[in-house]
């Protein structure tokens, strides 16, 4: 049929009065044009009609994935296909009197056909990402790098299909030769394989997640994990800034990952004064007086004072030296006045670790330390939760006669040259 039409437009240009080489340069231009309006109706046909009745349609679908197919613009690329599925096949029977023009023609199409099918298959990796971050799991595991090493396959077999095409080679005959530039290969994709590595190992012993809060501080890191790829980690730090880290650092190198804090429903406060040791002393029957006016430590006293004394009865002991004997110290009572104040605080953890207690004294005084968790985890509120705590400890230290320890000023010197001089 195609040779009776081809020969019918070949005797109808003759009979015009045209010239044999006239007539089969004119008859190229008509199939040539005749298959370019073609294939542009096909593209018409393909992105006026069927994408919109295809659009209709997702909408109507209680599923996503469609949807999201369809945002992604998976099928408006995939719509130009049609019109080079038209040229690549009417070509072949319409051409075939030139077969240096067929050649240049399917060759050139097959190329079109090759890119377009790229980026349908980058469309859709895009696609399944976004699908698989409407999941739960999404939160505990990327696949963001899998979807990356996809795309790296994707590139690399369209190109060198491309190539084979451009020589006039098979592409087996490329894929084959490929492993003697192995090579190579690994030097240039040397990241993107460490990466892949490091992503596998993050995802597979669930290291890190998006929205983890990590600090490595060797990469100037300390904030919340955004994104997860095959190349990078991206983190932005609490002063807004963004870092980059390389995937596989992540795994040779040794990072902080608080994730186990936020989920543990509590955070450290850990911190501690230093009191001056020759503030320290034994209660005398007036300050034990005066400290069971504070509510916290009536009870205490009063329980404590009983403890003591039937020991100092039992074992005879000469209180008319003070070092006799067991007795309280205005720094023990002041200890268990903290331990009640933090037991009734409204923002202090009861179930989880809780410490009042002396460190090592030291050039500075002995350190109080604090280690209790706050029921509180975000960054601001838990930083004034503290803060509250500490006030309130500075201020009601004097109340127990010690003294907060703190190197002399310049105010000090010039207070001790006064007293000196006169």
């Amino acid at each position: 049929m195609e040779i009776n039409l081809l020969n019918t437009l070949n005797e109808w240009l003759l009979s015009a009065g045209m010239d044999a080489d006239t007539a089969g340069i004119l008859r190229f231009v008509i199939l040539i044009t005749g298959i370019a309006l073609l294939s542009y109706l096909v593209n018409i046909i393909a992105k006026s009609i069927l994408l919109r009745v295809l659009k209709v349609i997702t909408r109507k679908t209680k599923t996503f994935w469609d949807d999201v197919l369809f945002e992604r613009k998976v099928f408006d690329k995939l719509s130009h296909l049609a019109p080079a599925l038209v040229i690549y096949y009417l070509a072949p029977p319409t051409l075939e009197e030139y077969p240096g023009w067929l050649e240049i023609i399917q060759s050139a199409t097959s190329i079109y056909m090759l890119v377009v099918v790229l980026m349908v298959i980058i469309a859709f990796l895009n696609a399944l990402n976004t699908i698989y971050q409407n999941y739960e799991i999404s939160k505990v595991k990327s696949i963001k790098g899998y979807l990356q090493v996809g795309k790296i396959i994707a590139y690399l077999f369209i190109t060198i299909t491309i190539i084979a095409i451009l020589i006039g080679k098979s592409p087996l005959l490329l894929f084959t030769g490929l492993g003697a530039f192995a090579a190579v290969l690994l030097l240039v994709f040397k990241d993107t394989i460490l990466g892949l590595v490091g992503s596998v190992q993050l995802s597979a012993n669930d290291m890190i997640r998006p929205g983890d809060w990590i600090s490595m501080p060797n990469f100037g890191a300390d904030g919340t994990v955004m994104d997860i790829n095959l190349t990078t980690v991206k983190v932005q730090n609490w002063d807004k800034t963004i870092t980059t880290i390389p995937t596989y650092a992540l795994v040779a190198n040794s990072f902080q990952n608080w994730r186990g804090m936020e989920e543990s429903g509590g955070r450290r406060i850990k911190r501690s004064i230093s009191i001056d040791m020759n503030s320290v002393k034994f209660c005398s029957p007036e300050m034990l007086e005066r400290f069971r006016k504070i509510q916290l430590i009536s009870e205490y006293i009063d329980g404590k004072e009983k403890e003591l004394q039937e020991h100092n009865n039992q074992y005879q002991i000469d209180e008319s030296v003070v070092v006799n004997g067991r007795r309280q110290t205005n720094l023990g009572v002041f200890r268990a006045y903290l331990e009640r104040y933090l037991r009734r605080h409204p923002q202090v953890h009861q179930e989880m670790t809780f410490l009042v207690r002396h460190l090592e004294p030291t050039e500075k005084g002995i350190p109080m330390e604090i280690y209790v968790f706050s029921k509180v985890q975000e960054w601001a509120k838990y930083e004034s939760i503290q803060a509250d705590i500490f006030d309130h400890i500075l201020a009601s230290i004097r109340l127990f006669d010690l003294e907060v320890f703190q190197n002399p000023s310049g105010s000090d010197f010039r207070q001790l040259g006064r007293v000196s001089a006169n």
